[in-house]
């Protein structure tokens, strides 16, 4: 490392922090008029040039006066830690640290925390405790990343609500937000001009590529960029309150979340990169081995495809209570012969777990209703769902049962249930809930992506954990690495899912949209993506299908990475299917990820080995262009031959017009083989690899 000290001195030589290997360079110093300002290399080449760091405050007199350097501290940490569950089993993190501490006339003190690794930087900002500030609330944080070019962005809007949105490819200079506001397929949203969300993934003219993130979110606001399409600056803006008229209020001390830039060379190399998670502090929970990684199915396509509803039928009364009518509409799929017969079909399949939409009181008035506070039940069934028959049947089978808590987006009648809803989890035996957060959150004023909602999503895991309870969060706050502190925090949607597919009316998800969410969405953590739909075409869906083969259907429980890898479609779509063996096989719990190739928005292929058997397990996706992918198994293990099974797109396969046409294969393979795959339009392969001897 790198570092030249400066103490008591209002014209500073430039301070300069580089990575372990030096592939990455921080470089510090105070403008004229003593406003703190940096700027990176990327092996000598300026990536982000000079750039300002600052806040605005809602206090008076605060931070106004020019800045000097009181004093710098530098450490390198060079450590292993191991993941109870993810894309590795050991993490390394090895970065190189520089503390700058600045004050001003009036004695204010403001530090700045900045991190070198291999595979990016990051920084962040501490206030701490100091006299005559107990409190501050903060207007917006104005943290710039001035780019060196106009460079090719992948990007949603600023949306401070949801991130269901598909993604754009563009030159900055041509990045319109706005645009996005009256989609009809989202809820009213608030979107800033010009803003796009993190993480928002830039490709350079020499082909380097950056992503913007922030990691470990914590009792602040999510940040969404402004991006000036002139200048091609970046500029945080805080998420915000129409309640509070704010963004963050805190007591000191104050740390912010830290602002990140994942630096490659190569696209594929974004994929491994581990810096969201490093930036986060240790496990918090120790031993979580009440969670298991694992396959599941669900009570919840055949609402997507009309075959059945969450609701019902049943009449609230004067008193607010949910009556029975006696004039059920038949259509309930929550009830307890269905769901035995999902729990029979996941102890035939090598699945483990069985989620359940639609069990409890409430879903009559779910969404479209002002007054719904209050509606839902987190522990009263409907009259035809016996939940103690299930969760005793369900023991008996090796199965378990996942819970859902739909809040319709009213976090504060969660709040009031969240330890009665955990201790009857508790009780029964189930380890893993899926929430979910549809619609404008209650209280008015408040969004998804504010301070107060990412406290509340917070205080969520944290109750889940009194109770041996892991969290699959739908319609959540970004994913920021937190994932290391609260294992617990399994996964979480985040992004435009497979259900878009049953019901938009855009057409669904293009090919491109998945190998974009490879290299944006995924950057930041495990998605609930739902994959394995073998009923492309939606029969009950004319209007719709899947704009996928089946091939890609399977390749995606290799690239979406997951601990709980949904196996989405009806149970009875998959009899008699020979290409259902891979979803069988396929692990979710990973030793090692190697991602393999790939190009943002247009391909991308990875391999995983599985914890404990050592079996690996390759996927490959395209776009809507066929293309050829040469895969070379160097990664096995010496000396060791792999039975390999390709599930690959068949000769007349086409993503519109013969999805389903899949060819499946089988060879020995041997580490150093080579092979050269087919991919066709909307396509993908799928290939296990199961060492001789453990399976033949």
């Amino acid at each position: 490392m790198s570092l030249i000290s400066c103490q008591n001195n209002n014209n500073p030589k430039i301070i300069n922090l580089k990575s372990p290997a030096k592939t990455n360079t921080i470089f510090f110093d105070l403008t004229e008029n003593g406003l703190p300002q940096y700027w990176v290399k990327h092996n000598d080449k300026l990536i982000i040039d000079k750039s300002n760091l600052g806040f605005d405050f809602k206090n008076k007199n605060v931070f106004t006066e020019p800045f000097s350097i009181k004093n710098t501290v530098e450490n390198t940490v060079d450590e292993e830690w191991e993941m109870p569950w993810g894309e590795q089993r050991l993490v390394k993190n090895h970065y190189n640290q520089l503390k700058v501490e600045i004050e001003n006339s009036s004695k204010q003190k403001l530090n700045l925390y900045f991190r070198a690794y291999d595979d990016g930087i990051a920084f962040r900002y501490e206030i701490p405790q100091q006299d005559g500030l107990k409190s501050l609330i903060i207007k917006d944080e104005n943290t710039e990343f001035q780019l060196t070019g106009n460079h090719t962005a992948w990007w949603i809007p600023g949306d401070w609500d949801i991130y269901e949105h598909l993604y754009s490819t563009s030159k900055l200079s041509e990045i319109n937000a706005k645009s996005y506001a009256n989609d009809d397929n989202l809820a009213q949203t608030h979107i800033p001009e010009n803003a796009v969300n993190t993480p928002v993934t830039m490709r350079m003219e020499d082909g380097t590529h950056l992503s913007f993130h922030e990691a470990n979110l914590t009792d602040y606001a999510g940040m969404t960029l402004k991006v000036d399409t002139t200048t091609y600056k970046l500029t945080s803006e805080l998420v915000g309150s129409d309640r509070t008229n704010y963004k963050v209020y805190r007591n000191l001390p104050i740390q912010t979340p830290w602002r990140t830039i994942q630096i490659a060379d190569e696209a594929k190399d974004l994929i491994d990169s581990r810096l969201i998670v490093n930036l986060n502090e240790p496990n918090k929970l120790g031993d979580v081995n009440w969670f298991t990684p694992q396959k599941y199915v669900g009570i919840w396509w055949e609402m997507h495809v009309g075959k059945a509803t969450w609701d019902y039928g049943m009449t609230m009364n004067k008193n607010g209570q949910w009556v029975d009518t006696g004039q059920a509409h038949g259509k309930h799929g929550a009830t307890t012969e269905n769901t035995k017969r999902y729990i029979d079909f996941v102890a035939k399949n090598n699945i483990k777990g069985v989620l359940i939409e639609g069990w409890n009181t409430g879903w009559e008035r779910w969404i479209g209703f002002q007054d719904r506070e209050g509606v839902f039940d987190f522990v009263t069934p409907y009259p035809d769902y016996d939940i103690q028959e299930l969760s005793d049947y369900a023991k008996s089978k090796g199965v378990e049962l996942i819970m859902h808590h739909e809040t319709s987006a009213r976090p504060r009648t969660y709040e009031k249930q969240l330890d009665k809803a955990f201790q009857l989890m508790n009780d029964m035996g189930m380890h893993t809930v899926k929430t979910g957060y549809v619609g404008k959150i209650i209280p008015k004023g408040e969004y998804h992506h504010g301070q107060w909602m990412v406290n509340h999503y917070r205080k969520v895991v944290e109750t889940a954990t009194k109770y041996k309870v892991a969290i699959n969060a739908h319609e959540p706050i970004k994913a920021t690495g937190i994932r290391r502190t609260y294992p617990n925090a399994v996964s979480r949607e985040g992004l435009r899912g497979q259900e878009f597919n049953a019901w938009a009316s855009d057409g669904g998800n293009p090919p491109e949209h998945l190998p974009i969410v490879a290299f944006t969405r995924m950057l930041a953590g495990p998605i609930d993506f739902t994959p394995g739909i073998f009923d492309i075409k939606l029969p009950t869906k004319p209007d719709n299908q899947i704009n996928t083969t089946l091939a890609q259907q399977l390749a995606l429980y290799v690239v979406i990475y997951s601990p709980i890898q949904m196996v989405a479609d009806l149970p009875e779509n998959y009899k008699n299917q020979p290409a259902f063996q891979f979803i069988r096989d396929v692990g979710v719990d990973w030793e090692q990820s190697i991602t393999l190739n790939g190009e943002v928005g247009d391909y991308v292929t990875i391999a995983r080995q599985e914890r404990e058997t050592g079996n690996w397990f390759v996927g490959g996706i395209t776009d809507e262009n066929a293309r050829e992918i040469t895969i070379n198994f160097d990664f096995l293990e010496d000396g060791k031959t792999y039975k390999a099974t390709f599930y690959q797109d068949a000769e007349s396969a086409h993503y519109k017009n013969n999805p389903t046409a899949i060819s499946i294969k089988s060879a020995e393979i041997n580490k150093g083989m080579t092979k050269t795959i087919q991919l066709k339009e909307g396509g993908g392969f799928a290939i296990s690899l199961i060492q001789k001897g453990i399976s033949d």
